[in-house]
């Protein structure tokens, strides 16, 4: 009697801890769609900037526009039409135009800001929903122990280099998310063909960066996949 007691209270257990694995996975999966979207949103942010598909509002961003162009005018060399220049801003001005909608700096900056906010807390959420998957897996001996906790700490180290830190520590130390005042400083000064270095840190910074920790997102989401198939397959269920 005692041995039947034991079975029915752990499969009454099993079955308590599998229902909050699926909890856990269901929110697990809604807040990587989310993640996923804030992250392709702030990369389509940075080519709207990068592209001139932003109006300048306030005169001075286009004073400084302004002389940076004038003198990279004089620099240019005296055998080089003076038409070359007017070229590129028609090119710049001319990707704007195909879009069927204006995007102002403003609304640029308080669109960037909510897509932010969203992205780190939803980033949050997501690691904490690993956590706890890792935590009933653990104390229920569910199995897949290794791809929760792998998936967790790719999430963690996701969040660790998302988040602003150039905010707190200057241009020292650098996270994946930028502010639109960042973006938008680097993106209207013209960065010149001649230094690739400048380039290839330029890009580096808004676009290699990001790749990280969209392979990161991928990574912690196909481990925690295996988690729940290690699972099944070890309930018999699969």
């Amino acid at each position: 009697m005692d041995e039947d007691y034991m079975g029915t209270n752990s499969l009454v257990e099993t079955t308590d801890s599998l229902e909050a694995v699926g909890v856990f996975r269901g929110w697990k999966n809604f807040l990587f769609l989310i993640v996923l979207l804030c992250c392709l949103l702030v990369q389509i942010a940075f080519w709207l900037a990068n592209l001139n598909c932003v109006g300048a509002e306030s005169e001075e961003v286009t004073a400084t526009v302004a002389d940076v162009n004038s003198a990279a005018e004089v620099a240019l060399d005296a055998n080089q039409p003076a038409e070359a220049p007017a070229e590129e801003e028609q090119t710049g001005t001319a990707v704007r135009d195909l879009l069927p909608f204006t995007i102002t700096e403003h609304q640029f900056s308080w669109a960037l800001r909510l897509i932010n906010c969203i992205f780190i807390l939803a980033t949050v959420l997501y690691c904490m929903a690993l956590l706890f998957g890792m935590k009933v897996t653990l104390v229920a001996r569910l199995g897949g122990v290794s791809h929760i906790c792998r998936a967790f700490f790719l999430s963690l180290i996701m969040l660790i280099l998302l988040l602003p830190w150039q905010k707190v520590f200057g241009p020292t130390v650098l996270g994946a998310i930028y502010t639109p005042a960042e973006v938008l400083k680097a993106t209207r000064v013209p960065l010149g063909t001649d230094n690739i270095f400048v380039m290839v840190l330029h890009y580096l910074r808004f676009c290699g960066y990001w790749f990280l920790m969209f392979l990161l997102l991928i990574l912690a989401q196909v481990r925690s996949g295996r988690w729940t198939k290690a699972i099944l397959r070890r309930l018999e269920v699969i």
